[in-house]
């Protein structure tokens, strides 16, 4: 089996929730710094954010595969997720994250299948697999349009 390396370089500058930094992935350049309502400079994107992007990204298109498998119809999915930080500020603690996904071009009537397939999803994810356990990672409302 491979062995697959994502390689990525960050700076940082500053002193706690006064600081910022920047990832450089690629050619792509993202500026990071702790969020606005924990007090941080709210600039760019946060920790919290990447990591809620990570999962969703991951979980968009592992969707997508499992649906085209069970050949339930589907154009597009979209996914608004939500990352949850418990006991803020003094034992904070990235405690949830909740997918819930929108199935375009799907059929209605077939919602059940949708909501398995969703399930299925959550569960085969390997960014979300690298969460759970420690995160009480898990599918919302399954919807279809």
């Amino acid at each position: 089996m491979a062995e697959l390396e994502f390689p990525l370089n960050a700076k940082w500058s500053g002193t706690g929730k006064e600081g910022e930094g920047e990832i450089i992935i690629g050619e792509q350049t993202l500026t990071f710094s702790a969020p606005e309502n924990m007090g941080g400079k709210g600039v760019g994107l946060s920790p919290e954010d990447f990591l809620i992007a990570g999962v969703t990204t991951c979980y968009s298109g592992t969707l997508f595969a499992v649906l085209k498998k069970a050949k339930l119809p589907v154009k597009e999915v979209s996914i608004h997720s939500k990352g949850i930080v418990t006991d803020y500020p003094l034992k904070s603690k990235f405690n949830g994250l909740i997918v819930s996904p929108t199935i375009i071009g799907g059929e209605e009537s077939r919602l059940d299948e949708y909501k398995k397939a969703a399930e299925k999803a959550r569960q085969r994810c390997f960014i979300g697999k690298t969460i759970t356990g420690n995160v009480d990672y898990r599918v919302g409302e399954v919807s279809v349009k």
